[in-house]
């Protein structure tokens, strides 16, 4: 059990302090529901709540001091700072010993393909016989054929991300983890005080546009990743994004640079790339190699994914023919391009931005055959970025043969008003080809009845998630059991 002074937590941290005395602190929490004997409660601001009214609670619960940003009603130590969200960053590193700067932390970033990439990662480093870790959407594995463990967050709030990283290191014993890193968690510092050794970056494409407002502002907020680099890190780089050169100058001298691409002139490159039903194929150039390439997987983006991979594997000083033979049996992530029923082909798949929709659906089309259609199901989840919906509902208009307008998270908006948003985006509604159904149950059933054997089908948005949050509730539902559920009983009947 780890256990700290109080004057040495806060020992760097400029406060104000309130009934002060030096007490043993036993843990970090942030929701009174969870403190526990020992604990300092740091009061955190949030969208629907606010820490500072739940000290109390946290008292009876077994606080012994409080960190927030004004003075409490409490006889407990206060300490009082500037922002509590920006410094929980700051003590959960000091409580557990920086653990960061023992490992060799790999930040993923980009609008799509963070959880791909790690995966990918991680496969490389254990087929090299060094123990990896993965931190991101679906939870945290300690290596390749563990299950997922609490999936709550992208990356995890600070406390609980320092405490995953000191039990990697110190109790498991592992000295390698690929981490997706959100731009939410840069911008609230949730790994603040991590020391990344290489930043990798995917894409930089419209989403979140809800939290950052502009696209200028969603690129500082990744930025921070590549910006706290030290010399001798490592910087890997899409150099086919359109951000990839504001990327590259604001990398700090003394930093590797590796960029990898298909279009642009880049340090590894594919060419000759082929897609089949069974995977993609194509040539990899790495100085003056040329190494065939064979995959499980499929798409463009699956491409993008793997060069990342195999240069942050080169980043590492890897081999890069191990690295390509580690990957060359993947065959996906869960609810990503996910084919769940093969006649006709149904692929469910996380895309919710315009530019993961596009990659999907070009995906599908470069495999759907000629006397087959492609169709799309899809939705926009509400309390988001609302200026994506119309670009989404013109690129399956555009992209598919068929598509079914649903709902995804609805959360508090109406569904029928984010289905609308997404029409206004057509440019006409041919009732042959669009199809409005906002249970999204019943949109997969209606699969049935206007599906053919040779078709093609997206159910994107949702991926693998196994719930759908609605205005007063959240809901078991998962996209890849209502297909099998409705498939097998046509099949049955």
């Amino acid at each position: 059990m780890i256990t700290m002074e109080l004057d040495k937590l806060i020992e760097n941290i400029e406060c104000k302090k309130i009934n002060y005395e030096n007490v043993e602190i036993t843990g970090l929490s942030y929701n009174s529901t969870t403190t526990d004997d020992g604990n300092i409660f740091i009061c955190l601001v949030g969208e629907n709540a606010d820490g500072h009214n739940f000290v109390k609670d946290a008292e009876k619960r077994g606080a012994v001091a409080i960190f927030a940003e004004h003075e409490v009603e409490s006889d407990l130590p206060q300490i009082i700072v500037k922002s509590t969200r920006h410094q929980i960053a700051d003590i959960a590193d000091k409580f557990y010993g920086s653990p960061s700067k023992a490992i060799n932390l790999i930040g993923v970033t980009g609008t799509n393909g963070k959880t791909t990439v790690t995966h990918l990662i991680q496969k490389i480093f254990e087929h090299e016989s060094k123990r990896c870790a993965l931190i991101g959407t679906l939870g945290y594995k300690l290596n390749a054929k563990d299950l997922y463990r609490e999936a709550k967050f992208t990356t995890p709030q600070a406390p609980e991300l320092q405490r995953l990283l000191y039990q990697i290191k110190f109790e498991y014993h592992i000295d390698n983890i690929a981490m997706e890193v959100s731009s939410h968690s840069l911008e609230q510092r949730r790994v603040g005080n991590c020391d990344f050794k290489g930043a990798v970056l995917t894409n930089l494409t419209q989403d979140h546009l809800d939290y950052h407002v502009t696209m200028d502002n969603y690129f500082n907020a990744k930025a921070i990743l590549f910006k706290g680099l030290n010399e001798g890190n490592f910087a890997v780089i899409n150099a086919d994004d359109e951000y990839a050169q504001k990327f590259i100058e604001i990398i700090p001298n003394g930093v590797n640079l590796y960029t990898y691409g298909i279009k642009k002139k880049a340090d590894i490159m594919a060419e000759n790339i082929e897609f089949t039903p069974d995977g993609a194929k194509f040539l990899l150039k790495y100085k003056d190699e040329t190494i065939d390439v064979s995959l499980h997987m499929n798409g463009m983006f699956s491409v993008y994914n793997v060069l990342a991979a195999l240069t942050t594997a080169v980043a590492n000083k890897l081999d890069i023919k191990y690295a390509i033979e580690a990957i060359s049996d993947v065959t996906g992530v869960a609810g990503r391009f996910e084919i769940v029923h093969k006649k006709p082909m149904i692929i469910v798949d996380y895309a919710h931005t315009p530019d993961g929709l596009e990659n999907v659906l070009k995906t599908a089309r470069e495999i759907t055959p000629a006397d087959g259609n492609l169709i799309c199901v899809f939705g926009c989840g509400g309390d988001r970025d609302a200026t994506k919906r119309p670009k989404m509902g013109a690129i399956a208009e555009n992209l598919a043969d068929k598509v079914v307008v649903t709902s995804d998270n609805p959360r508090s908006e109406n569904p029928e008003q984010i289905i609308s948003d997404i029409m206004s985006g057509f440019k006409s509604v041919n009732s042959d080809k669009v199809i409005v159904e906002a249970d999204r149950g019943k949109a997969i059933a209606l699969l049935k009845n206007i599906a053919k054997e040779n078709d093609v089908i997206i159910v994107a948005g949702k991926g693998h998630e196994d719930y759908q949050i609605l205005k007063d509730k959240t809901i078991h539902f998962d996209d890849r059991e209502e297909v099998r559920k409705i498939f097998e009983e046509k099949e049955d009947n």
